[in-house]
């Protein structure tokens, strides 16, 4: 089992065949309390932190969990056992909410495009992300412990196409910080609108987060074939069909924990 030590006090990333961290250090410093008491209330943890990459690219894998944060809390710990942290890529709405898109991108987020996953993972940097997006978050309780990957295969055909490893990380128990409800409502407004509503609680009738324990498991990287200029739809398809058992399996053993 691998355990992260304290946090260090510093964002800047001490290897120096590292790029410069995306993080604002004065967004890490602001948030650092919070950060900590949210992996003290749900007893964080991460077991396999030996399979992130101390250099070098590489594209890191989430389940997209209804609360999110927990991928921040991953990056928390990741940065306390690597001193990295890592870019990520997120959905447009991000960037098209007043506030909200300044905060992403001193957070390191950007986008999520082709262009910006080359230009970061060609500059050294970990790339975050959650191929499920908002679709997965949304997802029912009777869905929960699964991921929603099916027609996403951007991420693999970046991989390809950058060569760089992915590293699948899972979080089960995330689903379980809310109980969400099947809602047609949420459904059509978010295939319409593209507007997350979903009907949920957490901590008895509220919208606290419960106080489950948060296991994040990290799998060993999985290196993408050289590209098939013949056939590059074909790979994409068996590759990613791979990455998926790859990843389920992945939860079902991080649930285990």
């Amino acid at each position: 089992m691998s355990r992260p030590e304290p946090q260090r006090s510093s964002s800047t990333d001490p290897c120096p065949d590292n790029p410069p961290s995306p993080v604002s250090p004065l967004l890490v410093d602001r948030f650092r309390p919070v950060v900590q008491a949210l992996r003290t209330y749900h007893r964080h943890r991460v077991i396999g932190l030996e399979h992130v990459p101390r250099t070098g690219p590489g594209l890191i894998v989430l389940n997209h969990s209804l609360a999110t944060y927990d991928g921040t809390l991953f990056a928390a710990a990741m940065h306390a056992a690597t001193g990295r942290w890592p870019a990520s890529l997120g959905d447009d709405l991000i960037f098209k909410t007043p506030l909200v898109a300044d905060f992403a991108r001193r957070a390191g987020v950007r986008p999520a495009n082709p262009g910006n996953g080359h230009a970061l993972l060609g500059a050294g940097h970990l790339v975050v992300v959650a191929p499920g997006g908002m679709r997965e978050a949304l997802r029912p309780t009777e869905e929960a412990h699964t991921v929603r990957w099916a027609r996403r295969k951007g991420f693999v055909r970046l991989a390809i196409e950058s060569g760089a490893p992915m590293i699948l990380v899972a979080c089960p128990a995330a689903d379980d910080l809310y109980t969400v409800y099947p809602s047609g409502i949420t459904a059509k407004l978010y295939k319409r609108f593209k507007l997350p509503l979903p009907l949920a609680r957490g901590l008895g009738p509220t919208l606290l987060p419960r106080p489950v324990r948060l296991t994040h498991l990290v799998g060993a990287p999985i290196a993408p074939p050289a590209a098939d200029v013949d056939d590059p739809d074909g790979q994409v398809d068996r590759v990613h069909a791979e990455v998926v058992r790859r990843m389920h399996g992945l939860m079902v053993a991080a649930a285990r924990r």
